[in-house]
């Protein structure tokens, strides 16, 4: 028996991703269409069989396949099994219309890591309050890919200092803590490009934007959770989106969960209860 086909589609709070499409099929075979958006794609099972342009192509392992918008396209199984692919719609910001001709030459890019980070972006969008970790992703497979469709473009690229670059981006996140700060916004403050700015930071406190950000918000959650508080209010006092945000990020950081850390002693000593699980 064949089953049925599987979709789940959503528009991120993500600026530059117009919408993330995940399907599983079978048996469906796409006709020839056109988008006005860039479709970046990777296929997790299976195989996907396509024209562009008058042109066969395919999705072997370790390739992204990246059509570009207003270009006609099809799609099919390329397996008796279908195929399980994973599409991120990008926005002309993204990659610009002088990339398209690149693209329809060599749609398919064989690159395990920009495959890599496709992915890990793709788990980053399915959870709301991780935007900023996102956008950071985002931007690096933006460069890569254009450092695809037109090499040596980023490298002849003037930038600032990479070090006075990371310093302000700092300074930034921490006066924003709470509240945060999209990328472009910081891109704009630090006067930097989106991407640059992700590989300045990096560089200089081996560590990313968004990592950074977190684990200040994790710090100061402990010691209002060790303070009485509840973790709910903690985590809006902290810039989480909700407590199951605080608590998903928590348990990575600290290893417990914030309900159970404020447990583990009395608030007489909290010192001490803050001290066994640095």
């Amino acid at each position: 028996m064949v089953s049925g086909p599987e979709v789940s589609a959503w528009r991120p709070p993500v600026a530059g991703v117009v919408e993330v499409f995940h399907a599983h099929f079978t048996e469906h075979a796409y006709p020839m269409h056109v988008h006005d958006a860039w479709t970046l794609l990777i296929v997790d099972d299976g195989a996907v069989r396509y024209d562009l342009d008058r042109h066969e192509h395919g999705t072997p392992h370790d390739t992204v396949s990246l059509l570009p918008p207003h270009v006609p396209h099809n799609g099919s199984p390329a397996t008796p099994r279908g195929f399980r692919k994973r599409v991120l719609y990008l926005d002309m910001t993204q990659l610009g219309a002088g990339y398209i001709g690149a693209a329809v030459d060599r749609p398919d890019l064989v690159d395990p890591v920009l495959r890599s980070r496709v992915g890990r972006l793709h788990t980053s969008l399915a959870s709301r309050g991780d935007e900023l970790e996102a956008e950071s992703r985002l931007a690096l497979i933006s460069e890569r890919l254009r450092g695809h469709l037109a090499p040596g473009a980023a490298a002849r690229r003037r930038e600032d200092d990479g070090r006075s670059v990371a310093d302000r981006l700092r300074e930034l996140l921490d006066a924003r803590l709470v509240q945060g700060v999209t990328l472009q916004e910081a891109a704009a403050e630090v006067h930097a490009h989106p991407a640059h700015l992700v590989r300045a930071f990096s560089a200089a406190f081996g560590i990313t934007p968004h990592q950074y950000l977190t684990s200040r918000r994790v710090d100061r959650a402990r010691g209002l959770l060790l303070e009485g508080q509840q973790p709910g209010e903690v985590a809006v006092a902290t810039g989480f989106y909700d407590q199951s945000h605080l608590t998903r990020h928590f348990k990575r950081v600290v290893g417990i969960a914030p309900g159970r850390y404020a447990r583990n002693g009395p608030a007489s000593s909290g010192r001490k209860a803050r001290a066994t699980v640095s």
